[in-house]
């Protein structure tokens, strides 16, 4: 350990994050390389750590830390919630009303390509409530029941969108292009299944893992969005409205076993529980930097009032390329 900052804790908490905080006052950009070798020793075994106590960085600041790792930061590519670029590879959190609450999720998990870095900067924390909770994906996969694992990790999941008629993110946004033959190359460079329908709107389905092994530690981590895209994490007069409005099958996101089976309501309860179960949270200060590693933990985000301004940059794709994923790099 560096002489010039402190590794702690979140009191009573686990290992997960490790915190960083200088021993004299300096900023992100002081503490150079010497603190991104701390980090990249630190990440593995922690699965995040919050760089507490430097001098505000600004999103400028920030943004030159998150690119100094060596990776080009990320555009935000087939996503899946509403967020706004603020500088080059820097975008808003996900811009859902403040009063909901955001289920913990490896980002991008829902697809078969997705960041293995992910930061989070607090520009301005709100007066009240707010928090980023985190998760172990190790844990989680560890505490879930042995036949439910293997049961998704057999079967595999299904995503399937609708896009736009007002109820979800237009294609030209997730893809970021107005063109249909641009969606169709990527879909087929992704793996995604396209299909134009009548209307001129746009259904995708993929199927994705639900497990997945770390790259680089080996271990195994809960990776995916069931819990998040099925029909049973909606809010049930949110629920009641969208099928009074359309079929179970044409709702703006779902998900099935891969095979295109019904996916148990149940089983979702009970991976919902252990999440719950292994988050820890911490207020947001002024100038935090929080990194993940996006496979060792998941993140969310609570509700809050007054204004707030995290903004997010992510780095280093990373491609399943498991045999059963039929995607190649």
């Amino acid at each position: 350990m560096s002489s010039d900052w402190e590794v702690l804790g979140l009191p009573g908490g686990g290992a997960l994050p490790a915190i960083i905080s200088p021993s004299e006052p300096a900023t992100l950009a002081d503490a150079g390389k010497k603190l991104r070798d701390e980090i990249s020793a630190l990440l593995p075994r922690h699965g995040g750590v919050l760089l507490r106590g430097f001098s505000p960085a600004g999103v400028s600041g920030f943004q030159n830390f998150a690119a100094s790792f060596g990776h080009p930061l990320l555009n935000y590519e087939f996503g899946s919630t509403p967020r706004s670029v603020v500088e080059g590879g820097i975008y808003t959190s996900t811009e859902y009303p403040a009063h909901q609450t955001i289920p913990l999720h490896n980002e991008q998990s829902y697809t078969r390509q997705w960041p293995m870095k992910i930061w989070f900067y607090c520009d301005q924390p709100s007066p009240s409530g707010g928090a980023t909770p985190i998760a172990d994906s190790r844990a989680i996969h560890r505490r879930l029941p042995s036949s439910l694992v293997r049961r998704f990790t057999e079967k595999r999941l299904m995503y399937v969108r609708h896009y736009g008629n007002g109820l979800d993110l237009p294609w030209q946004r997730v893809f970021s292009t107005e063109a249909p033959a641009a969606v169709e190359r990527y879909c087929h460079a992704q793996g995604i299944a396209c299909e134009w329908n009548d209307d001129g709107e746009l259904t995708t389905r993929q199927v994705c893992q639900a497990v997945a092994r770390h790259p680089s530690t080996g271990d195994m981590v809960w990776f995916n969005q069931a819990h998040l895209f099925h029909v049973s994490a909606l809010d049930p007069a949110v629920r009641e409205a969208l099928l009074a409005a359309v079929d179970e099958d044409q709702l703006p996101r779902n998900v099935y076993y891969g095979d295109g089976s019904p996916l148990e309501a149940s089983a979702l309860d009970e991976v919902r529980a252990v999440m719950a179960e292994e988050s820890v949270s911490f207020a947001w200060q002024h100038g935090d930097l929080l990194m993940l590693d996006n496979m060792l933990a998941a993140h969310g985000r609570a509700p809050y009032t007054g204004p707030r301004r995290i903004v997010v940059a992510m780095a280093e794709p990373h491609v399943d390329v498991s045999p059963e994923s039929g995607h190649h790099a």
